[in-house]
């Protein structure tokens, strides 16, 4: 894959960049460069890595889902600047 600077210039307008004539032609270059080295990523053979999302291995610390401190309604309302019928009264957002 080639980048020349029409290339870059409407890459650059997607990404609402604004850059000039002579941005845009010494982008090009650097842009093919980066491509280059990824396309030398595909010729490393990776068939016999398996995918991972991290290099140490990962395991979510689980609690049990029990309730605790339950039947605080009435202290946790004391809080709130106001409170109605045992919930949060807030100011209307929506018309």
């Amino acid at each position: 894959m080639s980048v020349d600077t029409a290339t870059v210039k409407k890459v650059a307008s997607l990404a609402r960049i604004a850059i000039s004539d002579s941005d845009a032609e010494r982008l090009a270059p650097e842009l093919n460069n980066i491509l280059g080295w990824i396309e030398q990523l595909s010729e490393v053979d990776t068939s016999s890595v398996e995918p991972t999302t991290a290099v140490i291995p990962n395991t979510l610390r689980l609690r049990e889902d029990v309730v605790t401190e339950g039947k605080q309604r009435d202290a946790i309302l004391q809080n709130a600047p106001q409170g109605e019928h045992g919930f949060f009264t807030v100011p209307k957002v929506v018309e």
